[in-house]
């Protein structure tokens, strides 16, 4: 895997397996931002989806892993964010893929889906791929203007 720095965030769900894959991706010589949350006491995913894809946004990391009960509400509130393409994943073809054909940039998990083993394998997937371009770039690109008509529509 080529080294970079990658944002993580989680809600209380999802808190456990963030510090967990924090220690591994800093064990892999990846630099590691924490987004939050520093607890299990209850809180809401969409705005640590926010800060995770934030420091994507703003160029302080390269890509950004969101863990929170399903990984669905994490993506669901990181797709929201122009710019942002999110997956939630729970199978290493998936995780690789979105990175290969779809050029995602946040890697959405749910804790209570898979343990920390395959959570790190989906890790590894993400951050081990490169975007494929040629005819996937066509397709991402489209996905752009999809965002950018719901900006000028009013959405």
């Amino acid at each position: 895997m080529e080294k970079r720095t990658v944002a993580i965030a989680a809600d209380h769900a999802g808190y456990a397996l963030k510090e967990a894959l924090k220690v591994r991706l800093a064990e892999a010589g990846f630099g590691v931002i924490d987004a939050g949350t520093d607890s299990e006491a209850s809180c809401d995913y969409p705005v640590y989806a926010e800060a995770g894809c934030r420091k994507v946004l703003d160029g302080e990391a390269e890509l950004c892993i969101l863990v929170c009960g399903t990984g669905a509400g994490m993506s669901i509130a990181a797709n929201k964010i122009p710019g942002i393409r999110a997956a939630a994943c729970s199978d290493v073809f998936t995780a690789r893929h979105i990175r290969l054909h779809n050029d995602a940039n946040a890697l959405c998990i749910g804790a209570r889906v898979v343990g920390e083993g395959l959570a790190w394998e989906l890790v590894s997937a993400f951050l081990s791929s490169g975007f494929e371009g040629g005819k996937h770039a066509r397709r991402v690109g489209l996905i752009t203007a999809l965002e950018e008509k719901g900006r000028s529509s009013g959405q």
